[in-house]
């Protein structure tokens, strides 16, 4: 069986290889090559493999093992002293004032105020040291830009130019959240280790480098790409130039945020990322000129491998289009050779090829979905078409729906791996916008961009087609992604979840019935590369009687394991009775998760980016601006399966608090919201009230006294602000100073009990204690000592007074603090009161995300940065 798909057999074991090493131990790699070897030496038993096949695919995997390890190796910073200082530090932001100087390695991206590009140095200065360091250090740079003017200034910055630049180096920031994005991981598979900040252009010194490096050479196809990018983008409207810039070109730097999400939601984002798509669009447009010019095949098929990879470069040379280039390129090679057999092996030699280039692709997304989509097209397509009716004049429909199909299955898994979302009106919006972009709107696009290069006005009356078409696209998307019941959100699946639906999938593919036999005259008349997944199965004679009931159960096997697979990832905690508090890491704000053992979710707070802006400074502000829900907050709650929220408590209507609501409340379903009652004559207070009303979220107000019955054990109890009289029951005051009217909630989860304090200050703690004090004892072990405190305001001297700490005596206490606040949270006088009453003290700026898991054993906790 292998035999017939040697480079294939030999691909599988390469990624094999490489993925194992990337991703276990030393000791676990070992388990895994061994179970490699004992697979191959059962296959060349079985006669499934010869012995040579066998041994080359073992070296392969053995080969791509090693390759990793060593890249691994040498992925190492130049400053290791310098690293391992910060790594010990206390808090996460230590810095080194440098001065650096080197080649800029990268285009130079300027968004709002900051200028970023990648710098090879090969010296720095060290603050306090004697010499310079010589050495190869790949940095990240940020220019911080004072005034608008200087934006022009940085972007005549060019790739090959040398540098000399004075700043801060910096480690990036890793994950503080269990499941968070961590940049420093992701910055390491790019081979930098270290940000480079620099306030203002004056810190930078900028001069011409040798003008035929490779990277002065990569410089000039830049300054192409941009300019090719501008001149597309005066030909549309405002609204559009981003998006047709990302569609011919892959510059995705102005596509509108908002207009990503969208296609995001219906998982139309691959048309806006260059892929073999375009590629195939580019071929055919090219190929149609020159067959035009009357050029023959053969030059014409040396002409297209020639310039395809100038189209790969001047697309951004992602890890997609470098697949989809490499794949046309090696086709048309073993096409100019008569030798274009078999897809399947032109993917497998282009993953091996990639691989061995850079083995650091191999965690790359985009890298994963255009290899899996693809292979998935070939091995699945022909078989879904073949059980399909033929029609005379639909026929590229049906082959359009099984195109379709096939490639929602083969990305499904690793869509909700990383997106953890898929709309069920994704398989319709691609059926019906990706054929209209790609014949249409995309080709109009190309050949406008080319006209208007040499003339403009010949470019423009040409894309107007086109302008008509994004309109119609663009109402079509809006009009499906707001179709909100049929958004679903998964929890991030186990990687063995995911190889089994891959599994699941090939046997599906070798399973389905054909609807004819075609024989062996038939075959040597189809096109040679029509079937490119089992190519020998179609010589089989019709299946017996008995073959076919083996197939049909079969495949209702497949069946019942996909449904099984499917409700296991969607419902992945359903039998899980532990209850779960996360003290969320949102820097200077915050945000705790509560999932009660009876399956109830809550989240109390959001986080907010406060925002200083001044008026006449719009010019700083990002195209996607960093904003805590929709960067933070809610990729956690998605990752962690929340369908919908039960209850979201806004404990009160400070901007640190609500900031990140709003994109929790536009994203994932809440049932209610409890709040403080009251008004805050602000904007981000009054929109996020009148968006929950939009929304038809019933509001609650939370008054002392009110218990919520969350299952058999666990109860939420109110415990302030105080109840408002009969009369004022359907009034809403405005209050200024929200933080003495922070709800405070105790909850209980078994027998582990909790106390979230908001905002409160001294005077609200004493009068919390004199209210409770003699009250008479209401289920839900309220109100006692409680086992974790969440200390009020980050930790403001004017809170947790000694009063607080000796009524509610807490066993552990946990700060919500940013890593860089300017407020001095927590205060000292605050971590002295609580060492003074025994409590062991956590903070988010130090310790990440503060888990707590109750059940009836006892409370557990767990940290991100460093374990207890």
């Amino acid at each position: 069986m292998l035999n017939r798909r040697p480079i294939v057999w030999f691909a599988v074991c390469w990624v094999f290889g490489s993925a194992t090493a990337a991703a276990l131990s030393a000791a676990a790699l070992g388990v895994a090559v061994a179970a490699l070897v004992v697979t191959a030496l059962a296959l060349v038993l079985c006669r499934q493999a010869t012995p040579r096949l066998a041994v080359v695919c073992l070296l392969g995997c053995a080969v791509a093992a090693g390759e990793r390890l060593w890249a691994d190796a040498r992925n190492v910073t130049a400053l290791p002293e310098l690293l391992a200082a910060a790594e010990a530090a206390v808090t996460p932001n230590t810095s080194y004032q440098v001065e650096v100087s080197g080649v800029i390695g990268s285009a130079v991206e300027i968004d709002g105020d900051r200028a970023m590009f990648r710098v090879t140095a090969e010296t720095v200065s060290v603050q306090g040291e004697a010499a310079p360091r010589r050495m190869r250090e790949r940095l990240l740079v940020h220019v911080r830009l004072e005034q608008q003017p200087h934006q022009a200034v940085a972007a005549a910055w060019q790739r090959g130019d040398r540098v000399r630049i004075a700043g801060e180096l910096t480690l990036p920031a890793s994950a503080s959240n269990s499941g968070g994005f961590d940049y420093r991981r992701y910055l390491s598979s790019q081979k930098m280790h270290w940000l480079l900040k620099a306030k203002g252009i004056g810190a930078v010194e900028v001069s011409p480098g040798p003008g035929w490096t490779a990277a002065a050479l990569l410089g000039r196809v830049d300054q192409a790409r941009g300019w090719l990018g501008a001149r597309l983008g005066c030909m549309y409207p405002s609204d559009q130039s981003g998006y047709m810039q990302g569609l011919v070109l892959g510059i995705r730097e102005d596509l509108d945020p908002q207009q990503f999400q969208q296609f995001s939601r219906l998982g139309l984002t691959h048309i806006l990322a260059i892929s073999g798509l375009h590629v195939a669009v580019f071929m055919y447009v090219l190929g149609a000129a020159l067959r035009f010019m009357r050029m023959t095949r053969e030059r014409m098929l040396v002409t297209l491998m020639f310039a395809v990879p100038v189209y790969v470069l001047l697309s951004g040379a992602s890890p997609s289009v470098i697949r989809a280039g490499l794949m046309a390129v090696l086709g048309l090679l073993a096409a100019r050779m008569d030798k274009l057999k078999d897809g399947l092996h032109l993917l497998a030699a282009a993953a091996v090829i990639m691989l061995a280039w850079e083995p650091y692709f191999i965690g790359d997304v985009s890298f994963q979905l255009s290899f899996i989509v693809t292979a998935g097209l070939i091995i699945g397509v022909p078989r879904l078409r073949k059980t399909m009716p033929e029609w005379k004049r639909g026929r590229w429909l049906l082959d359009l729906t099984a195109v379709t199909v096939v490639a929602q299955a083969a990305s499904f898994p690793v869509s909700i791996y990383y997106f953890n979302q898929f709309h069920l009106l994704s398989l319709p919006a691609n059926l019906l916008l990706v054929p209209f972009i790609s014949s249409i709107v995309m080709p109009i696009g190309a050949i406008a961009l080319f006209i208007g290069s040499f003339w403009y006005l010949g470019g423009k009356l040409l894309a107007i087609a086109s302008i008509y078409g994004n309109n119609l696209t663009f109402w079509v998307v809006d009009q499906m992604a707001q179709v909100d019941f049929l958004r679903s959100i998964w929890a991030t699946p186990p990687i063995w979840w995911i190889a089994a639906w891959y599994v699941l999938f090939i046997a599906a593919a070798r399973l389905l019935p054909s609807k004819k036999t075609v024989s062996q005259a038939e075959v040597e008349q189809l096109d040679e590369t029509a079937d490119l997944s089992f190519p020998d199965e179609e010589r089989e004679p019709l299946p017996s009687h008995s073959v076919t009931k083996w197939r049909s159960r079969a495949l209702w096997l497949v069946g019942i394991g996909t449904a099984a697979l499917l409700i296991y990832a969607y419902y992945p905690d359903l039998l899980n009775r532990n209850g779960n508090v996360h003290i969320l890491d949102v820097g200077q704000g915050d945000a705790i998760y509560v999932r009660t053992p009876e399956g109830k979710r809550l989240l109390i707070d959001g986080g907010g980016t406060l925002s200083f802006r001044k008026p006449g400074e719009e010019w700083r502000d990002r195209s996607d601006p960093f904003e805590v829900g929709k960067k933070v907050l809610v990729p956690l709650l998605m990752k962690r399966g929340v369908h919908e929220l039960d209850l979201l408590v806004i404990s009160h209507l400070d901007s640190d608090h609500i900031r990140g609501l709003t994109a929790v409340i536009e994203t994932i379903p809440v049932k209610g919201i409890l709040w403080n009652g009251s008004m805050k004559e602000v904007g981000d207070a009054q929109s996020l009230l009148k968006l929950a009303v939009k929304q038809n979220i019933p509001l609650y107000r939370a008054e002392a006294g009110q218990q919520w019955k969350l299952g058999k054990s666990t109860a939420l109890t109110v415990l302030w602000p105080e109840a408002v009289s009969e009369n004022e029951q359907d009034n809403i005051f405005i209050e200024k100073d929200q933080n003495p009217r922070s709800v405070v909630l105790h909850l209980s989860m078994y027998n582990s009990s909790f106390l979230f304090t908001g905002d409160i200050d001294s005077p609200t703690e004493s009068a919390i204690n004199h209210l409770w004090r003699d009250a008479p004892p209401i289920s839900g072990n309220c109100c006692s000592s409680v086992d974790i405190l969440k200390v009020a305001h980050h930790g403001s001297r004017y809170s947790t007074s000694d009063e607080w700490l000796r009524f509610w005596q807490p066993y552990q206490a946990v700060a919500s603090v940013g890593a860089t606040n300017t407020y001095g949270h927590p205060h000292p006088d605050v971590i002295g009161r609580l060492k003074a009453a025994g409590s062991d003290f956590l903070r988010t700026d130090q310790y990440g995300e503060v888990s707590y898991k109750a059940n009836k054993k006892g409370l557990f906790v767990s940290t991100v940065r460093h374990s207890n």
